[in-house]
């Protein structure tokens, strides 16, 4: 099996309505808000070294993405305003996030219900 996964032609951050825009090559465009990514952070702080270790992210509604920077060919590095800075986002983990935003989103809603957090609205 030798599929090529799909990688970024275009990376837009949108600082103002707190967006992430990716578009790959197959022609798949996602846009992501900086919350999700931030919450979906794949760093060991949020999703922990092992299953079932990962820590629920709350009170991120307003976060920002201040900057990004490329890791290699590979991923790019999201630095929040909120301090957070250690995720490497692999494209592969971005169009896995694409493709499963919305069951992601909805995961991360029901955790947080669960825990008895109510999410501010902005």
């Amino acid at each position: 099996m030798n599929q090529q996964q799909p990688i970024p032609v275009a990376i837009n951050l949108h600082k103002k309505s707190r967006r992430l825009e990716v578009e790959f090559n197959d022609g798949k465009k996602f846009e992501f808000s900086c919350e999700f990514l931030r919450v979906n952070s794949p760093s060991a702080e949020v999703k922990g070294h092992g299953p079932g270790q990962g820590t629920l992210q709350t009170g991120k509604e307003n976060v920002a993405i201040e900057s990004l920077e490329p890791v290699g060919n590979y991923a790019i590095k999201l630095q929040f305003d909120d301090g957070h800075d250690t995720g490497i986002y692999s494209w592969s983990y971005l169009y896995d996030m694409g493709i499963h935003q919305d069951k992601y989103w909805q995961q991360y809603l029901h955790a947080l219900h669960e825990a008895g957090y109510q999410r501010q609205q902005h």
